[in-house]
C-alpha cells in the first residue's frame, strides 16, 4: 500500500534563516513558494534529490517544539548521503555544529546529528556500509 514518503512538514520560527539553512545550506532546490495571508503565513516546498520534498512553514506564534528528541512525535529526520565525513566536514565548513560519527551497531552504517535554525535533530546516514 505505501510505497515512500513524499514529503515531511516543518515549522519553523524565523522562516527566512530557516528558509536560507534549507537550501543555501543543505542544497534543497525550490518546487513553490506560496504566501498565504488569510494564515499570515509561507508554505515553501523544497526537492531532494530522489523525489521526496520538505514543506517549510511558517506560522505566527507556534509553540515551541518539546527540546529532546525522547519527547513523542516525530524524534528526527534522517538524510542518506553517500559519505557522512565528507558531508559532516561540509557542513562544518559552513558553519554548522554536527555531532562526532557513531556507527549504527545493527547496520554497521555510519552516522551523525545536527540541527536545523529551530533545534530540529537532522541526522546524516550512510547510504552504503563502511568497508572495514
Amino acid at each position: 500500500m505505501l510505497k515512500r514518503i513524499h514529503h515531511t512538514a516543518i515549522i519553523c520560527s524565523d522562516y527566512e534563516v530557516s528558509k536560507q539553512f534549507y537550501i543555501q545550506t543543505l542544497g534543497l532546490k525550490v518546487v513553490a513558494e506560496n504566501y498565504r495571508a488569510h494564515r499570515d503565513s509561507y508554505k515553501l516546498d523544497l526537492a531532494l534529490p530522489d523525489g521526496g520534498q520538505i514543506e517549510l512553514f511558517s506560522f505566527p506564534n507556534a509553540p515551541k517544539r518539546p527540546d529532546t528528541p525522547e519527547a513523542q512525535g516525530l524524534r528526527h529526520l534522517a538524510f542518506v548521503v553517500d559519505s557522512v565525513e565528507d558531508s559532516k566536514r561540509e557542513l562544518e565548513s559552513k558553519g554548522i555544529d554536527v555531532e562526532p560519527i557513531r556507527v549504527d551497531e545493527y547496520t554497521g552504517r555510519a552516522f551523525t546529528f545536527f540541527k536545523d535554525p529551530d533545534g530540529l535533530p537532522l541526522e546524516l546516514y550512510q547510504e552504503h556500509q563502511q568497508d572495514d
